[in-house]
This record gives C-alpha cells, structure tokens and sequence, in this order.
C-alpha cells in the first residue's frame, strides 16, 4: 500500500479514538454508579464528592477497537503485526492483566504486594517473549550489550513505570494528559523509525485519553482509577521497550523517560524521601510535585497546566534526540533531565542539603544501634555467668554504665507495704527535664515478692538514639532476669551504690 494511505491512516485513528472515548466516558460514569465504583474523599484526596473510577476502562475500550481497526484496515499495519504478532499480543495481553488487577483494586482494595507480584508476572511474561531491552544504543557512540542484565532492567522499567503514572494520578487530568504527552511523542518516534503497528497502538491511546480528559479535567466527572493509569503506564513503558528493540538504539526510551519525566522523577523522588524517613516505600504522603504546588498556592487547574507545560517543553526538547548524534545526543538528555530536577528542586518535592542531613541522621543512628548491640551482646555474656544476686547486679551496673544509662533503680514492695530500693547512678548531674524514664518488671523464681527496675537514660543527642539505649538496656534486664539464677536469695535492697567520677577517681 503506497506511503500516503497509511498516512491517512494515522490522523484517521486518532480522530476515531478520540470520537470513541467521547462515547465510552459518559458509559463508564454509568457503569460506576450502577455498581458503585466510586472513589471517595479522603485525606490525600482532593476532590471533596465521591466520583467515579471506571474511566480506564473507557480508555481500554478505546485502544483496542483503534488498533483492531488499524490492523483490518490497512496491509502493511497488518503485515508489521504478523511479523511480531506474539509480542504485539503480549504487549496488549500484559497490560490488560494489569489493568483488571487495577480495576479489582479500585473495586475491593488489594495489598500493594499483591499489585507489584502480578505487575511483575507480567512483565516477565512479556520478557518471556522477547520485549527485553538488550542493548543500550546511542548513534554515534556504539553500544553496549547488557546481557542478564537485560531481564531484570526491563523488569524494573515495566512495573516502575507502570506505577509512576499511577502515583502521579492525583490530580485531575493530570495523569492523562501527561500519559497523552507520552504517547504523542511514541507516535513521533514510531513513525519516524518506520513502526507502523507501534504508531498506530500510540496514536490509538493518544486519542482515547484525549477524549478521556474532555470529562477528567477539573472538575472531574470520571477518574481513570488504578485500571487506567496502571494500563496506561504498562502499554507506554512495553511499547517504549519494542519501538527501542525493532529501531536497534535506545532513543526512543530515551524520548519517552524525558516525556514522562515528571512522574518517573517524582516516583524516584517519593521513593528516596521515604527511605531517608525510614518509611516503607508503599506509605502515603502528600510530598508529589502536584502537592507541592497545591501548598504554595498554586489553584488545582493552575498546578496541572504547570506540569503540562514542563511535560510539553521535555518532551519538546526531547525529539531533538532524533537528529543529533554520538555526544550531543547524551548532553542533549542530560540538559533536560537536570531542567526536570530543578523543577522538583524550586517546589521542594526534594531538597539536597535536606537529604543529605537525613542521610547523615539515619548513619549516625545505624553506627549507635551497632555499637549498642555489641555492648549488649557483651553485656549478656557477663550476666549470664552471674551465679547469685550480687555478680548479678554488678554485671547489670557495668552493662548501664558502658549503654550510657545515668540512673538505675531496683524497688521491691515488702509484707508490709514498705518499700526497699537499691540504687546505681553515674555521678553525674543530670537535668530531670532531659531524660527517658521507664520501668521494667523483673521476674522471680517461685512466689518472690515482686521486682521493679527503674532506669534513667539521659537525652544527650536526639531523642530517638536514648531511645536506642531504653530498648537495649530493658531488653537485657527483661532477657537475663532473676528468675535465671540457680538461687533467688531474699534480697537486701538497703544500699545506694554510686560509680565514681573523674574526680573523685583523681583523690
């Protein structure tokens, strides 16, 4: 078939899925009310009004009438398709997985494990195929082979993609539109390295969001919910990886990281700060570019058309990497990507110096837990050799000496209601105010009268490093107690034992 017809062909679909997800939306909100698929107002919502979130399946609808169509109606579509058939069907087949999985989400809340396993079957189902990437290309330069590598790289770059539109959904008609951005500039790409079939399913999704953000943009009347954009960021990321396969370079998964540039670094960002909070990387925040913006003022549709237009310049910028060669071509993705960090950098999604003080936090507190350990690892050993009650409580008094403990106590309530105490301090005069108090309970042998240690930990540094030597120090007492010993002699709790300071060592 002549060039000019599949031409025709392209502006065709995009017109026809557009038309489509016109139709499709305004069926999806009915279906989500009829069955109650609505996504409720909360904390890290912003819309106020339950609204619906079945559009992902308005825009699946949409992407695959396009292509079906597409292929029936033009020869060298379908000819392309038949050449790749199996990892086309992959492609499609994999992500319609992990859009039912996101649709069971939106319905009946799923585990985030459950998510990521099923996210990862598919991508390795879609390895399994061939869509890897295998070598990392630059014209020019050479390229490099990544073998193993390939699999779990590829992996990574599926489900972590897949994920990122999903986290950058928070806004109305943001994922769309930015998703939409995306897929234009695969078409560009696509057609410009002669992939009709992957032109057509990019063109084909282009459209469908299109029609989709007539009824997402603020206020929304439908969202995509987990079904859409998870979909959504599945088939770009697999279609990213077959266009780079069959064009034998890399730049047109380079032109789609610059295009979705501001989720994948929002999701790198979120990931990062959770790991410096020490946070499970899955826990909610409200620290994403768009609720950065939210916060400094910026009204809901001002903040989305601001991260368009980031999304528009990177992508822009971007398809300068189809005529440029060797060096120019990485300082060209280079330049864009230090343009997107600065954005993240201005709104304080993330912040350098901050980062590295939280670094340095979280280091200083592994190198004291260590060192706690390992003096209450030699702690135990001493306490353990303690036959009665006096080795016993000489060993526990060393133990709290080298932990950093200023005060320990051992109450005892007697028969009489009166109370006996034996007492252990450092010397050292210490503010009241600057101190962790707790209480642990000793065990006994046989009907003893109970016991009661009372321990004392200055907060010298940060609150959480004395609470470092409350959890060892209790956990030694609690571990390698009383009832251990072979004799549990009535115990004289009369005396106050004091360790000697520097200066009283000195007379």
């Amino acid at each position: 078939m002549p060039a000019q017809e599949i031409m025709l062909l392209y502006p065709l679909i995009w017109t026809l899925c557009v038309a489509g997800a016109l139709v499709a939306t305004p069926l999806a909100v009915r279906l989500a009310r009829a069955f109650n698929i609505m996504d409720s107002p909360g904390a890290r919502k912003v819309h106020t009004a339950p609204v619906p979130r079945t559009g992902g399946l308005a825009i699946i609808g949409v992407v695959l009438l396009g292509v079906a169509l597409a292929i029936a109606m033009d020869r060298k579509a379908f000819t392309a398709f038949a050449a790749r058939w199996k990892q086309f069907s992959g492609l499609i087949a994999a992500s319609l997985f992990v859009g039912v999985v996101g649709l069971i989400d939106d319905v009946r809340t799923l585990k985030a494990g459950v998510k990521f396993g099923c996210q990862a079957l598919a991508a390795l189902a879609l390895c399994l195929l061939g869509v890897r990437v295998g070598v990392i290309a630059v014209e020019g330069l050479g390229s490099w082979p990544l073998g193993w590598l390939a699999w779990p790289l590829t992996m990574l770059w599926l489900v972590g993609l897949c994920n990122a539109v999903n986290l950058i959904d928070g806004l109305d008609g943001l994922a769309a539109g930015i998703s939409a951005a995306g897929a234009g500039v695969m078409a560009i790409f696509a057609i410009h390295s002669g992939q009709p079939v992957v032109a057509v399913l990019m063109l084909a999704l282009m459209g469908g969001l299109m029609g989709f953000l007539v009824f997402n943009f603020n206020p929304a009347r439908i969202f995509m919910g987990d079904c859409g954009s998870t979909f959504v960021g599945f088939l770009l990321a697999g279609a990213g990886v077959m266009s780079a396969t069959a064009a034998g370079s890399s730049e047109g998964l380079a032109l789609l990281s610059l295009a979705l540039g501001v989720p994948i670094f929002d999701t790198l960002f979120s990931m990062l700060r959770r790991f410096l909070e020490r946070r499970s990387p899955f826990a909610p925040d409200r620290g994403h570019l768009h609720h950065r913006l939210i916060k400094y003022g910026l009204v809901h549709r001002h903040a989305v058309v601001l991260i368009y237009a980031a999304t528009l310049a990177a992508s822009g910028m971007g398809l300068f990497l189809l005529v440029t060669r060797g060096v120019a071509t990485v300082i060209v993705f280079l330049c864009i990507c230090l343009l997107l960090m600065l954005l993240f950098q201005v709104v304080g999604a993330v912040r350098l110096r901050e980062c590295l003080q939280s670094l340095q936090h979280n280091m200083t507190l592994a190198r004291e837990a260590k060192m706690q350990r390992e003096v209450f690892e030699h702690a135990q050993l001493r306490i353990r050799e303690a036959s009665d009650f006096d080795s016993w409580w000489k060993a526990v008094c060393e133990a709290a000496k080298d932990m950093g403990v200023s005060r320990l106590s051992l109450k005892r309530v007697n028969g009489d209601g009166s109370t006996s105490e034996r007492l252990w301090c450092d010397g050292v005069h210490l503010n009241p105010h600057k101190m962790i108090t707790t209480t642990v309970p000793i065990r006994r042998r046989g009907g003893s009268a109970p016991l009661q240690a009372q321990v004392d930990v200055p907060v010298n540094g940060t609150l959480e490093s004395a609470g470092l030597t409350v959890k060892f120090f209790s956990r030694l007492i609690d571990e390698n107690s009383l009832a251990d010993l072979s004799a549990d002699e009535d115990l004289k709790l009369a005396s106050v034992e004091k360790a000697p300071t520097d200066t009283q060592e000195g007379n």
